[in-house]
Order: C-alpha cells, then sequence, then structure tokens
C-alpha cells in the first residue's frame, strides 16, 4: 500500500516519518487515514516489534494543514466534522491499543495534532530545537481533542495540562522534560540515533512483556489498587510461564546474556 508519509522496515523497528517538510509535516484528510489504518495493521504485523514516528526535515509535525483541511471542514455540516474528528480519534486510539512500544522524535515543531501523536506515544525524545504547543484554543476550538484531555494530565498532572492546553504557549524542549511531557533532550543532530537506539533495545526484548507492560499500564489507569494488584498477578503469572522468562533464567544460570524469542 503506499502511503503519503515514508515507511521502513528494519529489524523489528518500523519507521513512520511524516513527509511534508515544505508545510511543516502538516497532517491531510489522508495522512490521518492512512495513519489510523496502518496501526491498526501492525497489531497483526509479527515482524515489526517497535514503532518509531518522527518527521522529515526540522519539524516533527505542526499539526492539521489549515488550507487542505480547515477550508474543507468550514464547508461542512456537522455529520461531516463528526467523521472528521473521530477519525483523528481513531488514529490516537489505535496507537494506544498497539501492543507494541511507540517512540517519538521530536525532531524540531510539534504542534497541535503533531502533539496529541507525541503524546499517544509511549516514550518521547526531544531534540533540543524542538518547540511544542497545544495550539487547539488559540484556534477557537477545544483543548480536548484526539485524546489530549485523557492522556495529557496522566503524564505531566492535571496543573500542567490545564495551563498549556488553556494557554497555548509554545514550550522548549527543557521545559517539556521539566513538565514531564519528554522522556529525553537530545542534542538535535543525534535525536534520531537516541531514538533508534532505545527502539532496537526494545525491538531485542522480550516483546510478550513488552506487551503486557503497556497493556497494564493502559488499563491500570482506570482501576482501584486492589483491582490493579489482582490484574497484575494474572498477568504477571501468565507471563511466568512465558519461554522468555525461561531463556532468561537459563542465560543466567550459563553466565550468558539471553535472547529472547517473543514467547
Amino acid at each position: 500500500m503506499g502511503y503519503d508519509f515514508r515507511y521502513e522496515v528494519e529489524d523489528g523497528v518500523a519507521t513512520i516519518t511524516l513527509d511534508r517538510p515544505e508545510k511543516l509535516n502538516a497532517l491531510t484528510f489522508e495522512i490521518y487515514a492512512q495513519l489510523r489504518d496502518l496501526f491498526e495493521a501492525l497489531r497483526y504485523d509479527d515482524a515489526v516489534k517497535v514503532v518509531v514516528l518522527t518527521g522529515a526535515g526540522d519539524s516533527f509535525s505542526s499539526g492539521g494543514d489549515v488550507q487542505e483541511i480547515i477550508g474543507e471542514l468550514l464547508k461542512r455540516d456537522l455529520k461531516g466534522h463528526l467523521d472528521f474528528t473521530r477519525m483523528t480519534g481513531a488514529v490516537v486510539q489505535h496507537m494506544r491499543l498497539l501492543d507494541k512500544p511507540i517512540l517519538s522524535a521530536l525532531n524540531g515543531m510539534t504542534a497541535g495534532a503533531g502533539t496529541v501523536l507525541a503524546l499517544a506515544s509511549d516514550l518521547r525524545v526531544a531534540s533540543e530545537k524542538a518547540r511544542i504547543a497545544f495550539l487547539f484554543t488559540r484556534v477557537g476550538l477545544t483543548g480536548a481533542d484526539m485524546g489530549a484531555g485523557y492522556l495529557l494530565p496522566r503524564i505531566v498532572g492535571l496543573g500542567r495540562a490545564m495551563e498549556l492546553l488553556l494557554m497555548g504557549d509554545t514550550i522548549d524542549a527543557t521545559t517539556a522534560e521539566r513538565y514531564g511531557l519528554v522522556n529525553r533532550v537530545a542534542p538535535h543532530d543525534e535525536v534520531m540515533a537516541v531514538t533508534m537506539e532505545w527502539a532496537r533495545r526494545l525491538a531485542a526484548g522480550p516483546t510478550q512483556a513488552l506487551a503486557m507492560t503497556k497493556r497494564m499500564l493502559n488499563n491500570e489507569m482506570n482501576m482501584d489498587l486492589v483491582a490493579a494488584i489482582e490484574a497484575e498477578a494474572q498477568a504477571q503469572a501468565l507471563l511466568l510461564l512465558g519461554d522468555d522468562h525461561r531463556v532468561f533464567y537459563e542465560a543466567f544460570m550459563a553466565k550468558q546474556k539471553p535472547t529472547f524469542t517473543g514467547r
């Protein structure tokens, strides 16, 4: 299938590169739909262990294309608007439901819907030159878009989420790291190298254990402590029966490095 972005798979790592650098990698109707369908399809692609999302040039994504999306949406009725907002939300839903780590390399401007794609990722590495802005309220829209109202408070806390979504200010990479919005800040020329180092490390890891960890973190957001402890007990009992745990034990006893099989 052809995409309006670059898509490559190597050594278990799928790299999605938003590729409209002349427009700061702005998203179109087609790109949203393609991302939605790709993240759903990746659930069933055993060749892919980890996903990396980034942008071409010196931008991650400036969000929805003003001319191609907003101009067109102003011609649509309520159903047309709802079809669009449900489609963009489905991108985030499929990212969160994907039982594989997703890493975003924020190599520059990250704004609007681009910030929510970063939020929906599991790990975020930012260039020292990255700038991040939740612009929705500044264009007369709710800051709670595509799941931002759900995800952002869980990453940075309610107070910071209120600030970022209500004010719509642009913050730099250092501030984003201080807020807990990004996991690491890297020199601009090294942001992809750092991200790929993490991605390859995860791809070589025990994929069932990683998948279960992501699934449990997602599920436990809405559990009380007793339910969470019981859910973890059941999940861990399953993983204790997995091949990868036995591989670790045998390698440990032989004083060797384990080679995980993902089973």
